[in-house]
């Protein structure tokens, strides 16, 4: 079975422009990510989905000095950009990632991804339970190729064509789901990055963790927070974009 990995990544947030190229130590945000995203070993392909917009040009660039593969695609139409990717690179699973969540740890991501693997057939989608139980940040979705078919062939309303797995997990009655939840109470943590306040801790992050250790993982993250709970204080306002 092959298991590509597509990272959704544009450079039109509406919240924060550019958000996904924002440097810290003079490497882009995304850079982070891809590091971050080639060392799941269950992943036999990675790509990065953008659009055919012009401003989306840097992506491109960025990907081509990295390495990694590319798709372009609709701007809003984002479950048609991922079929098609899909598709293109011959995938039969396809994991889901968003370009903003820089501090995404391999291992978790890993883990849904094998449980996907062992039990096909037995399940159409796991993720990352980040609803209530992990930060926001370590975000990954995976479901068949089939399943992603049918969303887009089904898929009529704009929440669905924008985040791509609505479809699917809104029909638990019709797809087999499973999210993997964290044993520790996580969830108040917030480290996907769609403010400038996001990006503000996010840097500080980055910044005290990256130089000792460039493979700090979430527990990591979660030791730095609790010796030093101002830091939580940067973007404790911000709440999750809904739509």
């Amino acid at each position: 079975m092959r298991v590509a990995g597509i990272v959704q990544a544009r450079m039109a947030s509406t919240r924060l422009p550019g958000k996904i190229l924002l440097e810290v130590f003079g490497k882009p945000l995304l850079q982070y990510e891809l590091e971050r995203l080639r060392k799941i070993p269950s992943l036999d392909e990675l790509i990065v989905a953008t659009t055919t917009n012009d401003t989306d040009d840097p992506v491109i660039e960025l990907c081509g000095r990295l390495g990694v593969s590319v798709y372009r695609g609709s701007e809003l139409d984002v479950l048609s950009r991922y079929c098609e990717a899909a598709e293109q690179y011959k995938a039969d699973a396809v994991v889901r990632f968003t370009a903003d969540c820089p501090l995404l740890d391999p291992q978790i991501s890993d883990s849904v991804i094998r449980y996907y693997l062992k039990h096909v057939g037995e399940v159409d989608y796991c993720a990352v339970d980040t609803l209530s139980t992990y930060p926001r940040g370590m975000d990954t979705e995976i479901c068949s190729l089939e399943a992603l078919r049918e969303a887009g062939m089904e898929g009529t309303a704009a929440r669905d064509r924008e985040h791509v797995t609505c479809f699917i997990w809104n029909r638990p009655e019709r797809y087999k789901i499973w999210r993997k939840q964290s044993e520790a109470d996580w969830g108040k943590y917030r480290f996907t990055v769609d403010t400038p306040e996001d990006f503000a801790l996010i840097r500080e992050i980055i910044e005290r963790l990256y130089p000792a250790n460039p493979d700090f993982n979430i527990g990591d993250v979660i030791t730095l927070l609790e010796r030093n709970p101002d830091l939580l204080n940067i973007n404790e306002m911000i709440g999750q974009k809904t739509s």
